[in-house]
């Protein structure tokens, strides 16, 4: 029985599990998306988001910490200068994995992880959908009275002098 076993040991033992966490982390923040099995996936997850939480307090010892897990310095310097300004005001959920099908091979259960605000598609899609929020139907009902309004007071004045010229003759 699983009583109690919370993490994934992934058929690997302790210090080789360790060692592929930390090259798949560095590898996520280092290119921002990586495909893997979904296994893996999410046992990466749970060890990444905790490091880019600690990323958010720039200081010696957080770096230190960070760097006991990752051991690379590229990523370290990455995941406080380009990754950690990002993500300042996000709380939490970082990371999302994509399922993506199976592996041709064996038939294991591909997913794509991505670290969340490095998605320029995503990103791009949600810009789209803010600009579409923004034209409703009542801003353009307050638009086009005003539209309206503007052409009909112009439209008297350029009648009237006509009027009075054929009055004159």
């Amino acid at each position: 029985m699983r009583h109690n076993k919370a993490i994934n040991h992934l058929g690997r033992q302790s210090g080789h599990r360790k060692a592929m966490l930390s090259n798949m982390a560095c590898s996520l923040i280092l290119n921002k998306r990586i495909e893997t099995t979904v296994a893996k996936a999410k046992a990466l997850r749970t060890y990444v988001e905790p490091l880019i939480t600690k990323s958010k307090d720039d200081s010696t010892h957080s770096r230190r910490m960070v760097f006991s897990y990752l051991k690379q310095k590229e990523a370290v310097t990455e995941l406080f200068r380009v990754v950690a300004p990002k993500i300042a005001d996000r709380p939490g959920g970082y990371t999302r994995i994509l399922k993506t099908g199976f592996r041709q091979g064996d038939g294991a259960d591909m997913a794509l992880i991505e670290l969340v605000d490095f998605n320029e598609a995503a990103l791009a899609s949600t810009v789209k959908k803010e600009t579409k929020k923004t034209s409703t139907r009542r801003a353009g009902k307050k638009a086009a009275p005003k539209a309206a309004e503007a052409p009909a007071a112009e439209a008297p004045k350029a009648e009237e002098p006509a009027a009075e010229a054929p009055a004159a003759e």
